[in-house]
């Protein structure tokens, strides 16, 4: 019996390095990614592969930290947990267990990177990356590719994303009059979310879609920000 406690700990210790370094899970409180990713849903993000070097790839799905203002709106919180179970909650979510539903992050799908140049619309209403028209099934059923006309060069070390609910994402289309154009930071990328791990019945890998493995390349300027490790969290 005296080895329960080691064991324990060891065990704590293992569920910490994981969440810190390799994988963590995320819940998703809003619709702003519909259909792909539903409210409720929670979701497994890569960690490990950007502390290595990795860029962000067009179509990924990633998860960043807010760059300021762009929760507001947009995140529907749960419900408050009784006491004890809201406690119960905290010490999983510490170790890992369980995704926290109150930390400040986004996810969204990347759809330009450094040095490409993102427009809306071409003649058939469609995103085009690079002059590139993008096909893309995974738009929310019923959104156009986009309301909101532009055209962004995205700056070096700099992403533009959109949520695939078209017309329900606060996404960079709506903070073009910023500095950089509602482009976000890479160095804000907590991870790439993987597949969608519950409900089961959700379950899913996220994968970058064909369509962006047609887009022609530009010189990739500018070097991630280095990455700092951070806790579990909910995002829109």
């Amino acid at each position: 019996m005296g080895e329960l406690p080691l064991l324990v700990v060891v065990a704590l210790c293992i569920a910490l390095i994981l969440k810190t370094f390799l994988v963590q899970a995320f819940f998703i409180p809003s619709g702003s990614m519909e259909e792909t990713i539903r409210i409720g849903d929670r979701v497994l993000v890569d960690k490990l592969t950007p502390w290595f070097g990795a860029e962000v790839e067009r179509g990924e799905v990633v998860v960043f930290k807010d760059p300021g203002g762009w929760l507001s709106g947009e995140s529907a919180r749960p419900a408050q947990d009784p006491v004890g179970v809201k406690q119960i909650k905290q010490t999983l979510t510490f170790i890992g267990l369980l995704p926290s539903a109150n930390e400040q992050d986004l996810i969204k799908r990347v759809i330009g990177v450094g040095g490409d140049t993102v427009k809306c619309c071409d003649a058939q209403g469609r995103v085009t990356v690079n002059g590139s028209p993008l096909d893309e099934p995974y738009i929310n059923p019923g959104n156009a590719p986009s309301e909101i006309r532009f055209e962004v060069k995205v700056p070096a070390g700099r992403l533009f994303v959109m949520g695939d609910h078209r017309a329900n994402s606060a996404d960079s289309r709506y903070h073009l009059d910023e500095a950089f154009q509602g482009t976000i930071p890479e160095g804000n990328v907590v991870g790439r979310a993987v597949v969608i791990a519950w409900p089961f019945g959700h379950w899913r890998r996220l994968e970058q879609p064909a369509t962006f493995r047609m887009v022609p390349d530009q010189a990739r300027r500018g070097r991630r920000a280095p990455r700092r490790p951070r806790r579990g969290a909910s995002f829109a």
